[in-house]
């Protein structure tokens, strides 16, 4: 009964995640004893499909990151029409606490625990270029919000587009035109969780260390996050749990570079596990081939690697093509400066920095073995 009850509430699932007014990926959330939560969903890309890879995420509310991971060798540009494609949307919830915002910039996601709520909402997000990376590491709070925030480049700023031959305005006013999108949530003193002006760059490194969500993303978060909300980030690449039944599942995720070598070359990136997923993967029970398989991998969807009896639907379920259901095409602009690394400008004197588009890599999440701490409020950090 628990098996049917279960299948029927992940077809229910799939089918609402299916929808495109959908603005988030919503899960109840599991027992505390549980951290396994969604299932994954298959799709056929239309036959007359000329649309980048990056509208069907938008529409499924994943990352690039996390498509390309789950779908290995498509193509970014124009995924091939009458391909089966996976929508990862099954996931391991964070070793962090259940609550306020937290961010794991491994994976690329946001994940918000709205107080007093029994659920979990999970947004993609675009995090910093190499060297301007994102935090670790690090917890702080929802300062303030703006709703219309302005962007000042600071003088790095100016110097590094000006090396490149082109020239940033002083400042870029609120509107859509602003790299910063339309909302803010200010964090600490000196990032923020932001939107953007264009939708390209969810699920790549392409800020200079702020957090960037699409448009209704960040919308629904100024709507929803209040100010003092605890915000936590984090760096989890690999995510392991042991379900109440015994079954245990890792989650793999493609390390980010840390070092210009290893951000050009085509070696992967080497992971280290953690003390507490090297508990859930060396039990007797757990078949090392499966955790090497799912290391090398690196699907970014849980794997089970023992061999407990699962009450689990694991295989990614088929959602059909409805008339008038594929997405739209939004204009992308990856050239366009994307994300911001910013000081908070009522709090401190320095204002927000926002890079260039980073190039298209598969470089997908992040594994730091320092946490670059935050820069003091007023600091120059870009």
């Amino acid at each position: 009964m628990k098996k049917s009850i279960r299948a029927f509430a992940s077809l229910a699932l799939a089918l609402a995640a299916f929808s495109q007014s959908a603005f988030a990926v919503v899960y109840p959330l599991p027992p505390a004893n549980s951290r396994l939560v969604g299932e994954n969903i298959e799709i056929t890309i239309p036959q007359e499909s000329k649309l980048p890879l990056e509208a069907f995420a938008a529409q499924y509310q994943m990352g690039l990151s996390n498509m390309l991971e789950a779908n290995p060798g498509i193509d970014v540009y124009l995924p091939q029409p009458g391909r089966k494609m996976i929508v990862p949307q099954q996931l391991i919830l964070p070793d962090a606490p259940r609550e306020g915002i937290v961010i794991n910039s491994a994976e690329m996601r946001l994940y918000y625990y709205p107080k007093g709520s029994k659920n979990v909402v999970v947004l993609p997000i675009g995090i910093g270029e190499l060297g301007k990376d994102t935090p670790i590491n690090w917890t702080t709070s929802v300062q303030r919000k703006k709703d219309g925030p302005t962007w000042t480049p600071t003088k790095a700023m100016h110097a590094e587009y000006a090396a490149r031959g082109e020239n940033l305005p002083e400042v870029f006013p609120a509107g859509p035109d602003n790299p910063m999108g339309l909302y803010a949530l200010y964090i600490g003193r000196l990032y923020a969780i932001h939107g953007t002006n264009a939708n390209f760059g969810i699920g790549l490194r392409v800020s200079h260390g702020c957090v960037r969500l699409r448009a209704d993303d960040i919308k629904w978060l100024f709507d929803n996050v209040p100010v003092g909300t605890r915000v936590q980030f984090i760096d989890q690449p690999v995510k392991a749990t042991i379900e109440p039944d015994g079954s245990r599942y890792v989650e793999v995720h493609n390390p980010l570079s840390t070092t210009e070598e290893q951000f050009t070359s085509r070696e992967p990136v080497p992971i280290t596990l953690t003390a507490a997923v090297s508990k859930v993967v060396t039990d007797a029970s757990v078949s090392q081939d499966q955790v090497n398989n799912a290391i090398q991998n690196r699907t970014g969807m849980p794997v089970k690697v023992n061999g407990v009896a699962d009450n689990v639907q694991t295989a990614p379920i088929p959602v059909q093509e409805m008339p008038g259901a594929e997405p739209k095409e939004e204009p992308m602009t990856p050239v366009t400066p994307q994300g911001a690394n910013v000081t908070d400008p009522d709090a401190a004197t320095s204002q927000p920095a926002t890079p260039g588009a980073a190039p298209i890599t598969n470089e997908n999440s992040v594994q730091q073995t320092s946490a670059p701490q935050p820069a003091a409020a007023g600091d120059n950090n870009s």
